[in-house]
């Protein structure tokens, strides 16, 4: 998936209406994260854009460093408007394309790919995505991973799926309509199940990883590289 302007825009007004853990995800990352690579790091984040990430992991630590890294511009423009904003732009590093224009002769202490892995439709460039991220960091460092997931049979899933519209309707004053185009968004996504991903996590270097959150569709786990 692309995305312009103005779905940059409404992908950051909205993101919290179908993810209402949408901030406690990176609270808690960062928490994870600090415990296990101190006040000095280098971190990469695949799918940086926004700038919700770096805000709340770059304010409380002035000295982690960043390289932020998102296929879409408008995104990083976003992200990069934001850190100016907040001070940050001198710790980070934006790149925009994929984690592999990144050179792979440069480790980093930590990663997390927070939201990426479901707008990208083949399993084949999930894998390859992971383990382009894998190459890039020492052995040892911390992986945060977040995503929408497939969960269980096709039935619970669509009972989910009616749960949460429920949600919607009663907390956002969305229409009906506009709820439904939510749903059909959601289905439109390449959605894998919590044993895929951590099969994925295995065959490109990582431990399994241990799930942290669970809201919804969405959940989050932290693992190492092997």
């Amino acid at each position: 998936m692309e995305f312009n302007q103005q779905m940059a825009t409404e992908y950051d007004r909205g993101i919290r209406r179908t993810f209402p853990a949408y901030d406690a995800m990176f609270k808690m990352a960062r928490a994870y994260l600090h415990h296990a690579v101190g006040d000095n790091a280098e971190l990469l984040l695949a799918g940086a854009g926004g700038g919700n990430e770096l805000e709340v992991f770059g304010l409380p630590h002035p000295n982690w460093r960043f390289t932020a890294v998102d296929p879409s511009k408008e995104m990083l423009e976003m992200a990069a408007r934001k850190s100016t904003v907040l001070g940050l732009t001198e710790r980070i590093r934006f790149v925009e394309g994929t984690v592999d224009t990144v050179r792979n002769n440069e480790l980093f202490d930590a990663a997390t790919c927070l939201l990426v892995l479901h707008f990208i439709q083949e399993d084949r460039k999930k894998e390859e995505l992971l383990r382009s991220i894998r190459e890039r960091l020492k052995s040892g460092s911390p992986f945060v991973v977040a995503a929408m997931y497939q969960q269980g049979l096709d039935e619970e899933f669509d009972s989910l799926v009616d749960l949460w519209k429920v949600y919607w309707l009663e907390t956002t004053g969305l229409s009906e309509e506009e709820v439904d185009a939510m749903e059909e968004s959601v289905r439109s996504l390449s959605l894998i199940s919590e044993d895929a991903l951590k099969n994925l996590l295995h065959k490109t270097g990582f431990s399994t990883p241990t799930k942290f959150l669970q809201n919804g569709f969405f959940g989050c786990w932290v693992c190492r590289a092997v």
